[in-house]
C-alpha cells in the first residue's frame, strides 16, 4: 500500500488535491470517464500548466448551469450514495461532506439538516471530493499526512459578504490541525481543501524522514508572485515513511507522590499514547529526594499525555521540549515453545536483522502455563526463529 505526504507551503484546495493525485499516475481519461458516473452538469479538463517556475496539473470544472445549486446534507448524501462508486469510496466522500456541513452550520448557527453550502456546495465541490476520494482508492494509498497548512491571510470575498482569511468555516475545519500564514495575502486553504484534509489526513507534521518515488504537482488557480501555487504530493510505499520520528519529552520533578501512585501512572500513560515513560531518583530543592518522570510523546498525543501527568500525579508544573529519534525498523513474529505462542521482535537496519528479542509477556504466561523458568522459555524462543528463519 502507498502513503501520500502533502506540502501544503502554497496552501490547499480540492482542485490542487486532484491535479496532484492525477499527477502521480492516473490516468485523465479514466478520472473523467468514472466522474461522469455523478451524472452532473460538468465539463472537466485537465491541462499543464506553469505555476511559476514549476510545471503542475490543474483541473479545471465547468458547470452547465445558469445559477448556482445549493444542496442540503441529505442532497449531496443521496447523490453519492446512488452512485456506482466502491463502497468505501462513497462513506468516506460522505464523511468528507458531513464534516463540511457541520462546519457550515456552527458557523452560522444553523440545523444540521438546515444548513446548505454556497460557494462549495454545487458540482464542482462533488467532483473535488469524490474525485479526491476515488484517485486515493485507485493509487491504492493506505496513509495521507500533511506539513502544517499555510492558509494565507487577508480578505475574501463570499456570498456572505467580505470575511477574514481564513474563512470561519475553514477556520472550523481546521481545529487542532496547526496552520500558519505566510508569504501571500490571499485565501490559500479552500473549505472543499480544509474537509478533506482534515478527514482523510492522518498527521500534520514538518517533512518527516520517507522514502518516495514518484511527486505528484497539482496546480492552484492564482499565480503568485511570491511562491508557485502548487500541492506537492510525495508517495511511495506505506512502510517506508515514518512521520512521527520528532518525539517531544515530557518531564517532571515530584517529591510528594507515593511509590503506588507513580507505579500505576506509568501504565496509565502508555494507555493515553506514550512512546516510552521512565522514573528516575533525583535529589530536589531542600535537599529532598524526589522523583524525575519522563515521557516520550508523539506530537498529537502530547496534549492528552499532559492532561493525564496534572489529573493522575500531584505536580503543578511539566516540562516539554522536541528531540530526535532514531529507532530500527521492526516487526513481530509467532514461534511457538512448549505448544504455547511467543512473539519475536526483530529489529532490522538496513534490511539486516541486528536485534531479536521474545516479547517478555508471551514468555511469562508461556512460563506460566507450562511451569518451565522464564529464562528457558526466552531462550528455546529465541533458538525456535532462528531454527525457523
Amino acid at each position: 500500500m502507498k502513503y501520500v505526504y502533502f506540502d501544503a507551503s502554497a496552501g490547499l484546495s480540492g482542485d490542487m488535491i486532484l491535479g496532484a493525485l492525477i499527477d502521480l499516475g492516473v490516468a485523465p481519461a479514466l478520472f473523467k470517464e468514472r466522474i461522469s458516473g455523478l451524472r452532473l452538469p460538468v465539463d472537466i479538463s485537465v491541462r499543464r500548466v506553469r505555476r511559476g517556475v514549476l510545471s503542475a496539473l490543474k483541473v479545471d470544472v465547468r458547470v452547465r448551469r445558469q445559477k448556482p445549486v445549493e444542496r442540503t446534507l441529505a442532497d449531496v448524501e443521496r447523490l453519492i450514495l446512488d452512485s456506482r462508486f466502491p463502497t468505501d469510496v462513497k462513506d468516506r466522500s460522505v464523511a468528507i461532506f458531513r464534516r463540511l456541513f457541520a462546519a457550515e452550520a456552527r458557523v452560522h448557527g444553523r440545523r444540521l439538516r438546515d444548513a446548505h453550502l454556497h460557494e462549495v456546495g454545487a458540482d464542482d465541490a462533488l467532483v473535488d471530493v469524490v474525485g479526491s476520494v476515488f484517485l486515493a482508492d485507485e493509487l491504492g494509498v493506505a496513509e495521507f499526512h500533511s506539513s502544517p497548512l499555510n492558509v494565507g491571510s487577508g480578505a475574501v470575498r463570499t456570498s456572505h459578504g467580505i470575511l477574514p482569511v481564513p474563512p470561519p468555516a475553514v477556520a472550523e475545519l481546521l481545529k487542532g490541525i496547526p496552520v500558519y500564514s505566510a508569504w501571500v495575502e490571499s485565501e490559500l486553504v479552500t473549505p472543499t481543501g480544509a474537509a478533506i484534509a482534515s478527514t482523510i489526513v492522518q498527521s500534520f507534521t514538518g517533512l518527516p524522514e520517507l522514502i518516495y518515488d514518484r511527486i505528484g504537482y497539482g496546480a492552484g488557480s492564482r499565480d503568485f508572485a511570491a511562491l508557485p501555487n502548487v500541492l506537492r504530493a510525495f508517495s511511495g510505499e506505506a512502510r517506508r515513511l515514518r512521520p512521527m520520528r520528532r518525539v517531544f519529552a515530557v518531564e517532571a520533578t515530584l517529591d510528594d507522590a507515593s511509590p503506588q501512585l507513580l507505579a500505576h501512572f506509568l501504565e496509565r500513560a502508555f494507555e493515553e499514547g506514550a512512546l516510552d515513560a521512565t522514573l528516575s531518583p533525583v535529589v530536589m530543592k531542600k535537599n529532598r529526594l524526589g522523583t524525575k518522570l519522563t515521557l516520550l510523546a508523539a506530537t498529537d498525543r502530547m496534549d492528552a499525555l499532559i492532561e493525564a501527568v496534572f489529573r493522575e500525579t500531584t505536580t503543578i508544573g511539566v516540562r516539554y521540549y522536541p528531540v530526535e529519534r532514531r529507532v530500527l525498523d521492526r516487526d513481530v513474529k509467532k514461534v511457538r515453545v512448549a505448544g504455547q505462542a511467543v512473539g519475536i521482535k526483530v529489529g532490522r537496519l538496513g534490511g539486516h536483522e541486528i536485534n531479536i528479542q521474545p516479547e517478555y509477556e508471551d514468555c511469562v504466561r508461556a512460563s506460566r502455563k507450562t511451569g518451565r523458568p522464564l529464562k528457558e522459555i526466552a531462550q528455546r524462543a529465541v533458538r525456535e526463529y532462528l531454527r525457523g528463519r
